[in-house]
């Protein structure tokens, strides 16, 4: 299902990075789940990945017209990887999950329905139920605790890699790398009404992840005093009249 942006209800981003083992098996599920939710895209970026991620998608591009590949000059992390995607996307909405399928996309439904019927312009996942090791969960959660506390934002889980938004939101959102952690805090500081719903997640079947306690606390921690910078000085001007 392709055409112009009017024609697609929505746009699915999904960065990869050194996931060819988990690519067909995705592209596969999302075959079955995505066409009764209307037109739609997905938009696979290939984040400088030193496998054979490239490959399996260009074979499943073969295969699935609705597919698009961008390939990435150079690594620049899962923030760039999606700014990269929302650039490319043609959609009414936009909508991220991860590649690792840890994600279930069957929860896009119930996150789109929210979006049309107008009771939110952003929608993120809460992970209530993880399907990680204990040292993850743990520092999950005290993560997104510092997060709220330093931010002065309350997002549950705000590094779900689940999401759906309306194009419009996506426009003028800052852009750093790290900015996937704080997408809700950044799309309210703004003015947006987020709304946070429990999803599925499932255990990782394939590959090794990205992020752990050591490549991510003391960058998160700086990220952090960064947006709370950036919320102090938003500015949200609305227009009275135009003559």
């Amino acid at each position: 299902m392709s055409g112009s942006s009017r024609e697609l209800r929505f746009s699915l981003v999904i960065p990869l990075h050194d996931e060819e083992e988990n690519v067909a098996a995705l592209l596969d599920e999302l075959a079955e789940v995505l066409p009764p939710l209307g037109a739609f895209e997905v938009v696979a970026v290939d984040d400088g990945s030193r496998d054979r991620t490239l490959e399996r998608l260009l074979e499943g591009k073969e295969r699935h017209p609705w597919l698009r590949v961008l390939e990435l000059e150079k690594c620049v992390g899962q923030s760039g990887a999606l700014c990269a995607g929302f650039d490319a996307a043609r959609g009414t909405y936009f909508c991220m999950m991860d590649g690792d399928r840890q994600n279930d996309p069957r929860d896009l439904e119930k996150m789109l329905l929210l979006l049309d019927e107008d009771r939110a312009d952003a929608v993120s996942g809460i992970r209530r139920k993880r399907r990680d090791n204990l040292v993850r969960r743990i520092s999950s959660r005290v993560a997104n605790k510092v997060r709220d506390w330093i931010t002065g934002d309350r997002v549950v889980d705000s590094a779900c890699g689940l999401k759906a938004f309306r194009r419009e939101v996506w426009h003028g959102t800052p852009r750093f790398n790290g900015l996937h952690r704080f997408m809700p805090t950044l799309f309210r500081a703004r003015g947006w009404r987020v709304v946070e719903i429990d999803v599925n997640h499932r255990p990782r079947p394939a590959g090794r992840p990205k992020y752990g306690v050591g490549n991510r606390a003391f960058r998160g921690l700086v990220d952090s005093f960064g947006v709370r910078w950036l919320k102090a000085r938003t500015v949200n001007p609305k227009v009275e009249k135009e003559y």
